[in-house]
């Protein structure tokens, strides 16, 4: 059976999920200024990195791990809502590039195993 990284189409499909996901959590007004002061060009690619790793793809990722990673974000006060924003962008993404509802839940299921990490639980 395919990996979900497969089944998503591989590098590029990543890439370019990754890309429109952060036109989408940079227009949301309530993640916007978590990101501000942050190179987005360095974010997009390690996100990528992490997306490949976490879906089965090549493991290339070299950032932090997740409690670390995300200190400075819960220190602004990141919650569950802007968890659930975030999800909520990855799924509409992912929608709009034409994956599958079953994929979609997939995937949100990976993004929710992490969630505790991410809010430093």
């Amino acid at each position: 059976m395919a990996s979900v990284y497969e089944q998503l189409g591989g590098a590029p499909a990543i890439q370019a999920a990754t890309e429109l996901f952060y036109r989408k959590v940079l227009a949301d007004d309530d993640l916007a200024p978590f990101f501000d002061s942050i190179d987005m060009d360095a974010q997009i690619k390690k996100q990528a990195a992490f997306l490949t790793m976490v879906t089965g793809g090549p493991n290339q990722y070299t950032g932090r791990d997740l409690r670390t990673a995300h200190a400075k974000v819960v220190a602004k006060g990141a919650s569950d809502l802007h968890f659930d924003l975030v999800v909520k962008h990855l799924g509409d993404t992912l929608k709009e590039l034409g994956v599958s509802d079953e994929l979609i839940g997939t995937v949100a299921g990976v993004a929710q195993s992490v969630r505790g990490d991410v809010l430093n639980r």
